[in-house]
């Protein structure tokens, strides 16, 4: 199983956007998503602030701001060994 971290916020464009390619590229993947709210969390907010959002893949910051269905799927399956 894939494990991704989601940082983001409310009332963030880029954030909203990053879910819905998240929830199209993630069909028929086995994962575990946890989605952070950074102004939850103060660490995390000052040191992501405007740098979201931010996706971990396993622990590894791998896309931030936006990445494409496509790549991210990609991505996600070279995860797997697929």
């Amino acid at each position: 199983m894939i494990k991704l971290e989601l940082l983001s916020k409310s009332q963030c464009y880029l954030c909203e956007e990053m879910k819905r390619v998240l929830s199209r590229a993630i069909e028929g993947i086995d994962v575990n998503l946890r989605e952070v709210d950074i102004e939850l969390e103060p660490e995390l907010l000052e040191r992501y602030g405007e740098q979201i959002p931010v996706l971990f893949v396993n622990g590894v910051e791998v896309f931030k701001h936006c990445v494409t269905e496509g790549k991210l799927r990609s991505h996600l399956l070279h995860e797997i060994g697929e």
